[in-house]
């Protein structure tokens, strides 16, 4: 790997591994929200949203952080009223009572209309027209949740680079393989890559809070405490599960605390993060081992997702768990071969699992998706993977990313659909 190529990807992994508070998808409305006010110079007046229906999806039924509330109203009053665009997915973190208060006033004045963007293929779209007199200032954030693709004031363009970047990651971005990321983890100089502590420095944080509380349907913790039988034991596998879903019980609620995040998910960076640092710390493993261990969870997450874009019919949580299922595999003590392995179990088990939208029982999905982790990882380690002569397995890892992107974005497509229509009919 050469000195560009390694310098690529540590940028695409700071890039794409990121500190957010709350649910993406609201935040990054919000961001758009508060962007709109910025060029206007003040208050709108009145705010229109059209947003594509994975972003519709996604914000829904998610708490946003610091109000008690949940959906995307609260989320577009408050990136009016105090958001700071420069805060980028900590749109919100200056949220307070009293600002929560005059939020609630102005969606009771019905100054805000949200609607579905039917005339793009994008999956994430934020469309925003803010009023205010005879100002009018319109945002997009497209392809990416901090992606400004058009910014104007009164008819004047001051952005437009859709029609260059198409809403896409930047240009130099590395395309990565499965070799290249098990080659740069397990190569890449200690000090270089060290910032990928940060991970599990405020993911456990999150974890560790929700475990001492009542969030959400509060698995982490109904997991971590077993009240009524001793189902798990105390064993590294129990406090996996327990942790990783104690963090998303703590997002989902709309608990205002960081946690990191990858893709543009919370949830993803929580999955990639949480079961690996578990299994360092209990058993003991050196800090170089647990640094090269989330990088290759976190990279292996940033590979697949290449294949898939932001948003798909297919939870993150799959993507997610795949990466912490190469990590645990490593320190295990497997190679590259046994890695590969672990992909192809977790590709052969959980594919399918469908996304219907953020929400407080998506610490149930991640907490299947780390367990599948570690039976995976577990099974590459003996030297047992699933077949080529098995279901959408194939010899090349690489082409059993790209089946299993292809049946989330495609074979899915008609299941998002109907899911969206369930949702918005209840």
């Amino acid at each position: 790997m050469t000195t560009d190529e390694k310098n690529q990807i540590i940028a695409l992994v700071k890039r794409e591994v990121v500190p957010a508070i709350g649910c993406t998808e609201p935040m990054a409305v919000a961001l758009a929200v508060a962007k709109s006010t910025e060029i206007l110079g003040g208050v709108p007046k009145q705010i229109e949203l059209l947003l594509s229906a994975n972003m519709l999806k996604n914000a829904m039924g998610v708490g946003i952080p610091g109000t008690n509330m949940v959906g995307l109203p609260i989320a577009v009053a408050l990136g009016a009223l105090i958001g700071k665009s420069e805060y980028q997915l900590e749109v919100l973190k200056d949220t307070t009572p009293e600002a929560v208060a005059a939020g609630r006033e102005y969606i009771a004045q019905q100054r805000i209309q949200i609607g579905q963007k039917k005339d793009t293929d994008e999956k994430l779209y934020i469309e925003v027209v803010s009023h205010n007199g005879d100002d009018k200032a319109k945002v997009i954030i497209s392809g990416e949740h901090t992606h400004f693709s058009y910014i104007a004031k009164n008819g004047q363009v001051l952005l437009d680079d859709s029609a260059t970047t198409n809403g896409n990651a930047a240009v130099d971005e590395p395309k990565l393989t499965m070799a290249m990321v098990h080659d740069f983890a397990m190569n890449a100089p200690i000090d270089e890559i060290r910032f990928i502590l940060e991970t599990a420095e405020l993911n456990k944080r999150a974890a560790e809070m929700s475990l001492t509380g009542n969030y959400g349907h509060a698995l982490g913790r109904t997991i971590f405490l077993q009240p009524h039988e001793q189902l798990f034991g105390n064993g590294i596998y129990s406090k996996i599960l327990a942790y990783t879903s104690a963090a998303c019980d703590a997002r989902m609620a709309g608990v205002k605390i960081p946690v990191m995040s990858n893709s543009g998910s919370g949830n993803q960076g929580i999955a990639a993060t949480l079961p690996v640092w578990v299994y360092a710390k209990e058993r003991l493993k050196s800090e170089e081992e647990l640094i090269r261990a989330l990088m290759l969870s976190h990279l292996t997450v940033i590979y697949i997702k290449q294949s898939f874009g932001r948003l798909s019919p297919l939870c993150g949580c799959v993507v997610a768990a795949t990466g912490s299922a190469c990590g645990l595999t490593y320190l295990m003590g497997g190679n590259f071969e046994q890695v590969v392995y672990s992909v192809k179990n977790m590709i052969a088990n959980i594919t399918g699992m469908i996304c219907d939208g953020a929400k407080p029982s998506c610490a149930l999905k991640v907490a299947t998706g780390v367990s599948t982790a570690v039976l995976s990882a577990m099974l590459a380690i003996e030297n047992e993977t699933v077949t080529s002569v098995e279901g959408i397995i194939d010899d090349d890892v690489e082409k059993c990313v790209r089946n299993m992107a292809n049946i989330g974005l495609q074979g899915m497509a008609a299941t998002d659909n109907l899911v969206l229509d369930i949702m918005t009919r209840k």
